[in-house]
């Protein structure tokens, strides 16, 4: 399996994830957001609310009350997806116990209140030039989060998620049903060739705009997909999201295990990057069936125009 078959085998979605991630949840500063914000009793003064653009599967704002600045995030469950705030609450918490990620300061079912960081938003060209201190970064919460979380907790395994879009997609009439089985028999074959796994924690959703730096260091924000996973889950979407080289990727895999690249480890790596590809076409596919302007008009608007 080259590392890109998960698009090749779907081609219609290449690069379709982050074109429909923007229109599936819009940033915007509706009413019910502001009376949301402004009825918590965490607020000492008068506020101020500005939208954050980049939220994905949430809304996100920039709270000034007085002279304190906070982020601020709403979003709701979302079960097709996977997506329990509960769990991105206990991932948060625990992140920022061990200091890499912001301070958790309030929250509910639906709202998360944050210390405000001051920083830049890296880009992919960023996480190149900080690879060495994201590695490390990684490192940190793979193995010291485990430590710190409090009550039950959750497995975020690739192959599971794949199965789980195929239920869902099969229950609600996809246009691309007929495609299904072949995925799900693909991903059967890279769960047998990355096994055997080591479990770490994993963020598991390493996008750019999900690291942020100040002056002091790099933090690590939006925990929602983060559960005990192989740390070659994450390493495979830092360079995925990141459209790192072969040579980045080596570099990368060298310095996280502290060792020469095997052939047996790069197999490992290739497979499990290919079902993290393979998920993010599912994922796309589960986006398109909220795309639809009307029931009547529901099989076309699922469809993207180039299938």
């Amino acid at each position: 399996f080259k590392q890109k078959t998960a698009y090749e085998i779907a081609s219609c979605l290449v690069g379709s994830e982050m074109c429909i991630r923007d229109r599936y949840i819009k940033i915007c500063m509706d009413k019910n957001s502001l009376e949301l914000i402004s009825s918590l009793n965490f607020w000492e003064n008068k506020i101020e609310i500005t939208p954050i653009k980049g939220g994905i599967t949430n809304q996100n704002f920039l709270v000034t009350d007085n002279l304190n600045k906070y982020f601020v995030r709403i979003g709701d469950d979302i079960p097709e997806h996977l997506v329990f705030r509960a769990n991105e609450v206990q991932a948060s918490t625990a992140a920022s116990t061990i200091g890499v990620s912001p301070e958790l300061l309030f929250h509910n079912k639906s709202i998360q209140i944050f210390k405000y960081v001051e920083g830049l938003t890296l880009s992919s060209d960023d996480i190149k030039k900080n690879l060495d201190e994201i590695i490390n970064l990684l490192k940190k919460v793979h193995n010291s989060i485990p430590e710190k979380l409090i009550g039950q907790s959750v497995i975020f395994w690739v192959f599971h998620v794949i199965r789980n879009y195929k239920k869902f997609l099969d229950e609600n009439s996809s246009a691309y049903i007929k495609i299904l089985p072949d995925l799900l028999s693909k991903a059967q074959h890279l769960e047998k060739k990355s096994s055997p796994f080591e479990i770490v924690f994993g963020h598991n959703d390493l996008l750019p705009a999900n690291f942020i730096q100040d002056d002091k260091q790099i933090w690590l924000i939006d925990w929602e997909y983060a559960g005990f996973n192989t740390p070659l889950f994450d390493l495979g979407g830092l360079a995925s999201n990141n459209e790192f080289n072969e040579n980045e990727e080596t570099h990368l895999l060298e310095h996280y295990f502290e060792k020469k690249l095997s052939a047996e480890l790069s197999e490992k790596y290739r497979a499990v990057k290919c079902a993290s590809l393979l998920r993010e076409t599912m994922w796309s596919m589960v986006c398109l069936l909220y795309t639809s302007p009307s029931p009547r008009d529901k099989r076309q608007s699922r469809m993207p125009s180039s299938a």
